[in-house]
């Protein structure tokens, strides 16, 4: 590794994130500009749709969901760093936000961010594990997903290859292995007037936009704000 070309956020050991302070103490994913503006783009439409009056809907029963509560729920999958959630947590009052990671060495970065940025510790709850093998039978209203979309073989640059974790960055031959998981899944997790915005690779939005309407999803592209074709936003159809 060549020091000179470790990235900026690993040495002062925090990225800016929506007017929030994201440390990376873990060395997780650095969150990019364009997971920072589809981000405040789904929260935006998250605090239009879901208000204060959803609390007034019917509790979910402990069967369905072992945090039952009559909040909407939130859930940053494949969370890294939490960025993701956080910046609910911070937005969304009246939402439950729950974080979502396959590395437990991230889970303290994620308890960190949430109290640096002295967010509200009652409505987050972090599971590790696989996807969504942690959430068992609990749906949410709004999920949000970063995950791993590079190909195996596509050449990065050393300050990202060498440096950020390629458990985070690489998913298979064609970078649609989390992506197509996350599609045969999402039917189980997603309440019925629910949205799941998925970031991908730009080369592959189309394959990847394919994956959920073949599982009978509504889901559209929508492009980052330079333009490129970012975005999968899943709906029930």
């Amino acid at each position: 590794m060549n020091k000179a070309e470790e990235p900026e956020a690993y040495t002062i050991g925090w990225q800016p994130f929506l007017g929030l302070k994201i440390y990376l103490d873990s060395k997780p994913l650095i969150p990019r500009p364009e997971t920072e503006w589809w981000s405040e783009c789904l929260i935006s439409e998250a605090a239009e749709k879901f208000s204060v009056v959803r609390l007034g809907r019917a509790a979910r029963s402990a069967t369905e969901n072992s945090f039952a509560n009559e909040r909407p729920r939130f859930l940053d999958l494949c969370a890294g760093s939490g960025a993701i959630g956080c910046a609910a947590l911070k937005t969304l009052p009246y939402m439950e936000v729950f974080f979502g990671e396959i590395d437990p060495a991230h889970e303290k970065t994620i308890l960190k961010n949430i109290a640096e940025n002295n967010l509200d510790t009652s409505r987050s709850h972090i599971c590790i594990g696989d996807l969504f093998q942690p959430f068992e039978n609990i749906k949410f209203d709004v999920i949000a997903a970063n995950p791993p979309y590079i190909p195996e073989d596509r050449e990065l640059p050393s300050s990202v290859a060498d440096y950020e974790p390629a458990l985070a960055l690489r998913a298979g031959s064609d970078g649609l292995a989390l992506i197509r998981r996350i599609a045969t899944s999402l039917r189980f997790h997603l309440t019925p007037n629910g949205v799941a915005w998925i970031e991908c690779d730009s080369a592959h939005t189309e394959a990847a936009r394919a994956l959920f309407i073949a599982e009978g999803f509504a889901a559209e592209i929508k492009n980052d704000h330079y333009g490129v074709p970012r975005i999968i936003v899943a709906r029930h159809a």
